[in-house]
């Protein structure tokens, strides 16, 4: 659902793949985000035109709006890791991630909105079983296995992506992840009925034909109507993180905090380039 609102996947892989990656992905974002919609929307002729001038009006105003507000924001992010972080830093950039990506949810929403009040029954149902066959997939990515399974996989992707932005952790430093990882509340069983939520109340707006009118608000804000022992959970998760991250930071080399702020420094420089062309 959010691949489609916003440019939430580009985001991922940039972080998770490298600067490289970060160009090469935004300079192909009218393609990717085609290819992504695609599998949702059965669209053809006069619509998949349509679709593709929209995609093409929300990147114009990805690049000219959001791209600068995030060079600040990442040289600002580079200054908090230059002189250690504290807490208050983590909050400032978790807050500063969610404001951004509610801004290009409502901005995707707002293209999207026009053309998604003209679907079909038939590309409804289309849409609807894709969803099905997301849950199916994400059930079997995140939900199989006993609890000492899925936290072993955590703390392997933890362990990668720390290793992708600082280079080599050491011994201590993957205790510490390890300790967080599998000490944090497991919530995928609460993702996947959060999932399901979201899907159905977005299929409800569609059938609805009332896109235009709600669908920018609720992409928005889609978290608002989260399950209070979800919300509860996510709230414990980022305060694990946050502290986990906490000490962290006063263990990393001199190596180390310079790999991260290297790699800040990088997105910085590309998202420059980027809002220019």
């Amino acid at each position: 659902m959010r691949r489609w609102l916003g440019l939430l996947a580009l985001v991922a892989l940039a972080l998770l793949g490298g600067c490289s990656a970060t160009r090469l992905m935004y300079n192909n974002a009218e393609l990717f985000l085609r290819w992504q919609t695609g599998r949702y929307l059965d669209v053809h002729g006069p619509q998949s035109e349509e679709l593709d001038t929209r995609i093409a009006a929300f990147l114009a105003w990805h690049r000219a709006e959001a791209l600068p507000r995030y060079v600040a924001l990442v040289r600002e992010a580079d200054a908090r890791i230059g002189r250690g972080l504290s807490r208050a830093d983590l909050v400032w950039g978790y807050d500063s991630f969610q404001k951004e990506t509610r801004a290009a949810m409502r901005a995707a929403a707002e293209q999207a909105a026009p053309l998604l009040d003209r679907l079909s029954d038939e590309q409804l149902e289309h849409l609807r079983s894709r969803f099905a066959e997301d849950n199916r997939k994400f059930a079997k990515e995140q939900l199989e296995g006993d609890e000492t399974e899925r936290r072993r996989r955590r703390v392997k992707r933890n362990v990668e992506r720390l290793e992708d932005w600082l280079g080599s952790l050491s011994n201590a430093q993957v205790e510490r992840v390890r300790r967080y990882s599998e000490r944090a509340p497991l919530v995928g069983e609460m993702r996947d009925r959060e999932r399901r939520r979201l899907q159905a109340e977005f299929v409800a707006i569609l059938r609805a034909r009332e896109a235009t009118r709600r669908l920018p608000e609720w992409a928005q804000h889609w978290d608002r109507l989260r399950e209070p022992a979800f919300a509860a959970a996510h709230r414990a998760n980022v305060d694990a993180l946050y502290d986990m991250l906490l000490e962290l930071d006063r263990s990393l080399t001199p190596e180390q905090r310079a790999s991260a702020r290297a790699r800040m420094l990088e997105f910085a420089a590309d998202f420059e380039r980027l809002a220019v062309k």
